[in-house]
């Protein structure tokens, strides 16, 4: 089992990141009445508390979610609903912003492995048109595609602790796009000094928008910045990217 426990990094720059994109994309994919299906490979517990200590001992979140006030904007909601519930420290994880978001037309399938973060994922995640199911996240998403309903998106978002990630998330997303042609991919990744993030790019053969910020973590002398691959993206994504950017100053530099 891998160490990394995203407790310890919720609520930083680049969860804010990808977050405001997430949130973003939620919102123009759900326009139409029709419903959509909504896939993790790497769900972690779904919501967090920036009081923690794990939260505490990095402040992480300080130089993020902390660092800002939100605008009126999908992630906004998102926060807003989740601190009303569960108090004002208290974080939605991707999965608890895609719950929030999303209709009861709506399907999520969230993948996680660990035992632990499984079990505070089925916790925190209670509804009719959620399934949390512990399994790897790559086999798990390949096998029920393509779900129904057809039109979604699917977030990937490893740790990339081992070093070949890079090259199966590549390998990866062929493999589920030619299952599923109408979804809409997006894949997390992180700006760091060796620059292994381009083995990822490289590998991708398919048509996608590319979208980095960078950020100084005071404590973390590795992570540079924060970037996105959107494949097979909705018309509109640019204007959903414009609006995260915005959403996300002073904390990112573009």
């Amino acid at each position: 089992m891998l160490s990394y426990q995203h407790a310890y990094h919720a609520g930083n720059p680049a969860d804010l990141h990808k977050h405001l994109v997430l949130a973003e994309l939620l919102t123009l994919l759900t326009r139409k009445a029709r419903g959509i299906s909504y896939m993790e490979t790497h769900a972690g517990r779904g919501r967090y508390d920036l009081g923690a200590e794990e939260s505490l001992k990095t402040g992480e979140a300080a130089e993020g979610i902390g660092a800002l006030t939100l605008p009126d904007c999908p992630l906004a909601s998102a926060l807003k609903t989740t601190r009303a519930h569960f108090g004002d420290t208290a974080y939605p994880g991707s999965p608890l912003i895609a719950q929030t978001l999303l209709r009861d037309q709506d399907r999520l399938h969230l993948m996680e492995l660990h035992p632990a973060e499984h079990k505070a994922l089925r916790r925190a995640l209670r509804s009719e048109n959620t399934a949390v199911h512990r399994r790897d996240g790559y086999e798990g998403v390949l096998s029920l595609s393509p779900p129904k309903p057809r039109k979604g998106l699917v977030l990937i978002d490893p740790s990339y602790e081992v070093k070949s990630e890079y090259e199966q998330v590549a390998d990866f997303t062929h493999k589920l796009m030619a299952k599923w042609p109408e979804a809409t991919v997006m894949i997390w990744y992180p700006l760091l000094p060796a620059g292994r993030h381009e083995e990822l790019i490289a590998g991708i053969k398919l048509k996608f928008i590319r979208h980095e910020v960078g950020f100084d973590l005071k404590d973390n002398a590795g992570m540079t910045g924060s970037g996105l691959l959107l494949v097979n993206a909705p018309y509109g994504t640019d204007k959903c990217l414009m609006r995260a950017e915005s959403s996300g100053q002073p904390v990112f530099h573009i």
